[in-house]
């Protein structure tokens, strides 16, 4: 028997986002304490899942999504500073240490995990020395963990939720993007090693002109000078105007970019933008999860955000995590496949116990190309939802193995 849903399609009247005057988008780089917050959480949760699939088949009740990174302290210098205090990274919320007599060694997976994504991601933090973890996950709830063992093909939702996704990106949100990625990219940390991963890119829009802020500091031991730091700044600052022109759209006029702009060549080392690690976390700012990038990679302040932490909640039950991502899959699909539509928002609020493939409403908000009518459109939208919802156990699978990113 089909699934009855409750699907409310409206069309916006409005203009899209690229349209209005100013725009406003922020993204926050890899290194950033906010998302190494997001991102070890996220790749524990992949590895809490892979050992419970392994072990039993299925993904059995945690939830890790209260992270915290506690700044330490580093002693910056010219040509190679070090660590004094090292970092503090709290792993926090709940897990399923047994099941059926069989032991989960969840604090070893959960700090050799966030061992590794360091390792990979941040090139000089060393987290053997670098980093204190502390473990404080514990058992979950017997309501909550029950309902992993239900005998349905859809699991029930663990939380009343809602989220909010919209497509496409606009060339604003699109060039914020890109410049994060390629600032952190491998080939620009070849070219330019001494740039941290530490990366801030604040864009405003008016009108046709974007401007971007960026905050990256450079790491000392490559810098033996506070005119070595100036001359490298210029030499990174040249070629990313390059790029960001190079990647700049028609609909935009020009870019006007500004690096570390706190710099002041009078102040010697007191005034540049150094790093011993390559990440602000060594000693000026902690993070959280959940105070980083939306779902879709960017903060995008003319657009509606839900206040759901995405990164490490369970991802096959947890709504909060589930629609925050699907609410931009879905709207991605309405963009990509149905023609008429020039912007759309897809909101999604869940109640706790029901199947997640039926959330209490579906609202798709439309912005059409002028002269499309919201009735010819409004059956092809309906069913690009259905098809999504109809297909949430393959989603949260590919979930439960990463295959989205989440910040």
């Amino acid at each position: 028997m089909k699934t009855q849903r409750n699907i409310l399609i409206e069309n916006l009247g409005e203009k899209c986002t690229f349209e209005k005057e100013v725009e406003i988008v922020e993204r926050k780089g890899i290194g950033h304490p906010d998302s190494i917050c997001d991102a070890v959480m996220e790749e524990i949760s992949i590895a809490l899942s892979r050992e419970y699939l392994s072990q039993f088949g299925r993904v059995l009740h945690y939830n890790v999504d209260k992270g915290m990174l506690i700044a330490g302290e580093v002693n910056h210098k010219f040509g190679g500073g070090t660590v004094i205090e090292p970092m503090r990274l709290i792993i926090g919320d709940r897990a399923t240490f047994e099941y059926e007599g069989i032991s989960v060694p969840v604090e070893k997976i959960a700090v050799n995990t966030a061992k590794k994504w360091i390792r990979d991601n941040l090139r000089f933090v060393e987290p053997d020395k670098d980093i204190n973890f502390q473990v404080e996950l514990k058992p979950g709830s017997p309501e909550l963990a029950g309902i992993f063992f239900r005998n349905r093909g859809v699991h029930l939702a663990n939380d009343t939720s809602a989220a909010v996704g919209y497509a496409p990106l606009t060339p604003t949100e699109r060039i914020v993007l890109d410049v994060e990625h390629y600032l952190n990219s491998s080939w620009f940390k070849e070219q330019f090693p001494s740039s941290g991963e530490d990366v801030k890119v604040m864009g405003y829009r008016v009108g046709g002109n974007l401007y971007l802020t960026i905050a990256m500091p450079l790491v000392d031991r490559f810098i033996d000078s506070s005119a070595s730091y100036f001359k490298q700044k210029e030499e990174i600052l040249e070629n990313l105007t390059e790029f960001a022109n190079d990647k700049k759209s028609s609909d935009l006029k020009e870019i006007f970019i500004y690096l570390n702009t706190l710099d002041d060549p009078k102040k010697g080392i007191e005034g540049v933008y150094l790093s011993v690690t390559g990440t602000s976390a060594e000693d000026a700012d902690s993070g959280e999860v959940g105070r980083g990038n939306r779902a879709n990679g960017v903060i995008s302040l003319n657009r509606p955000m839900g206040a759901e932490a995405a990164a490490g909640k369970n991802p096959v039950s947890h709504v909060g995590k589930i629609y925050s991502i699907l609410t931009h899959r879905i709207a991605n699909e309405i963009i990509n496949t149905v023609d008429g539509v020039r912007e759309v928002y897809i909101w999604l609020a869940s109640q706790i116990g029901r199947p997640i493939d039926e959330p209490q409403v579906v609202s798709a908000q439309l912005v059409l190309k002028p002269g499309v009518s919201i009735n010819k459109i409004e059956p092809l939208v309906h069913e690009v939802i259905d098809l999504e919802l109809s297909n949430i156990t393959s989603f949260t699978s590919d979930l439960a193995e990463g295959k989205y990113r989440v910040w």
